[in-house]
């Protein structure tokens, strides 16, 4: 009888090389972005020198970039620190406590 594996993943984030979660939409829209830099300077009439080392250079950045942040932050890290800069530091209260405090009286029913 076989024996087969199915869904070994499941429940697993994403990983590529490496890189996990939002790290992986990180480095596929730099490397298409720069991809489409380098496509309008060229059809531009930018020197296509310029443009390979553009292309190059701009490549080799997100992948250096994209790598440092993932062994940085981890799988969830860089999403924890969006959300820790979201967060008020201290709460201003500036209106005085009675008026916080509203008593309203009880009213005769009948």
């Amino acid at each position: 009888m076989s024996n087969y594996n199915i869904n070994k993943g499941i429940g697993r984030t994403v990983e590529f090389k490496g890189l996990k979660a939002q790290y992986l939409f990180i480095f596929a829209g730099g490397l298409l972005g720069v991809l489409i830099l380098v496509m309008i300077m060229y059809m531009a009439g930018a020197n296509s020198y310029l443009c390979l080392f553009i292309g190059a250079g701009g490549a080799s950045l997100i992948v250096w970039k994209t790598f440092a942040l993932n062994g940085k932050y981890g799988e969830h890290g860089l999403m924890k620190m969006g959300a820790k800069k979201k967060h008020p530091r201290y709460i201003i209260c500036r209106k005085a406590v009675h008026r916080y405090l509203k008593f309203t009286p009880k009213s005769s029913g009948l």
